[in-house]
């Protein structure tokens, strides 16, 4: 549990408050055999790990990572940065950087 703890507390690093909501760091792994959100931290990039089911194809990852963090934060959620890249930025409307941290905390090592 110690190290679950632990990666919940750097997460904040990934995390920033923004005029509206917040901005999150994540780093994508499409084509994966199953979707994980969050799936862990990269300590070097300083984004939460995601790993999502869809192929890189036709905007089917984007729409499956939008999909999945508007389902955990239950607001709107745009990718306001790396479209076609596995490190993307996030903005997610309404909520606050301690009220991400919570909702992530509670799906760390849920499936």
């Amino acid at each position: 549990m110690i190290g679950s703890w632990i990666k919940v507390s750097i997460m904040e690093d990934a995390i920033h408050d923004s005029k509206g909501g917040v901005t999150i760091n994540i780093d994508v792994s499409p084509g994966a055999k199953k979707t994980e959100v969050p799936a862990g931290y990269n300590e070097w990039r300083k984004s939460i790990v995601v790993r999502i089911k869809s192929p890189p194809k036709d905007g089917k990852a984007n729409t499956e990572i939008i999909k999945e963090f508007e389902a955990i934060f239950g607001s709107k959620v745009e990718i306001i940065r790396g479209q076609t890249s596995s490190q993307k930025v996030l903005f997610v409307h309404g909520v606050s950087k301690e009220k991400a941290l919570e909702l992530l905390r509670g799906k760390m090592g849920k499936d």
